[in-house]
């Protein structure tokens, strides 16, 4: 099973300390070493930009090939996803104007085209077009990072 990865499920990694957690990052590590643990490179621009806690960003640093480009599918895919005009909201006013990254399209596409599980902490919202309700639309998983722990068999 793949698990993509949003920018929303890294940063509550900063409340479980590397030195008290130690089996998670093994965990999250036997899935990287393992290619099951993927993001997109919009992730590690939203990341970059924001300031992920210390150790979140020290675990990233070394394995940031986990951050995906974009494929030519996954960028056909993207089109697919902003063909529906609902969805053109996936990219908010201020993120437009100021130019900053997002992620959230790319990471649809790349859960769609890896056959993937996309991993978010944003909950669907009717009539909104967030990450699972895109999700939704087009039948990719979409979990949260606690039922992502679970699936995993993960208990602290």
């Amino acid at each position: 099973m793949i698990y993509v990865f949003d920018t929303s499920s890294f940063s509550p990694l900063k409340h479980f300390y590397p030195d008290v957690f130690v089996s998670m990052w093994s965990g999250l590590d036997d899935l990287y070493q393992a290619k099951q643990l993927i993001s997109t490179r919009e992730a590690w621009k939203e990341l970059e930009r924001g300031n992920p806690d210390q150790h979140v960003n020290k675990w990233l640093m070394p394995r940031k090939d986990l951050f995906l480009t974009p494929t030519t599918s996954e960028m056909q895919f993207v089109a697919e996803i902003f063909s529906v005009p609902h969805f053109h909201k996936l990219i908010g006013e201020k993120q437009r104007l100021n130019g900053w990254p997002v992620a959230d399209p790319f990471l649809i596409a790349c859960a769609k085209i890896y056959g993937g599980t996309l991993v978010t902490e944003e909950q669907a919202k009717p009539n909104s077009p967030k990450i699972p309700n895109v999700c939704i639309h087009f039948g990719i998983p979409c979990i949260n990072l606690n039922t992502f722990m679970q699936q995993q068999g993960w208990s602290f």
